[in-house]
């Protein structure tokens, strides 16, 4: 059985028991829920149309070894402008 069709079964599971509450505010309450899987059951399907393939993103370094590694690439004799912690200095 394909996801959709858990989705509509379910669904109709919702639409039995509305019909069968007593209580109108909880057979809105069933209406609703086997509305929404219906919803489900209708991406379900569109979502099984389509081929994706999900690719996770590279873990990210701790930010201690990003500095470590852009220390590394400053070329020597450079000069490197102040850091915001740095006091400025004055050029004669």
């Amino acid at each position: 059985m394909s996801t959709g069709e858990s989705y509509r079964a379910k669904a109709a599971e919702f639409d039995a028991r509305a019909r069968r509450e007593i209580d109108p505010l909880l057979r809105e309450q069933w209406d609703g829920m086997a509305k929404s899987y219906r919803r489900l059951a209708e991406q379900a399907d569109r979502n099984a149309q389509l081929d994706l393939v999900y690719e996770p993103p590279q873990p990210r370094q701790p930010v201690q070894q990003q500095q470590q590694q852009q220390q590394q690439q400053v070329q020597p004799g450079a000069q490197n402008p102040p850091s915001e912690d740095e006091p400025r200095k004055e050029q004669p």
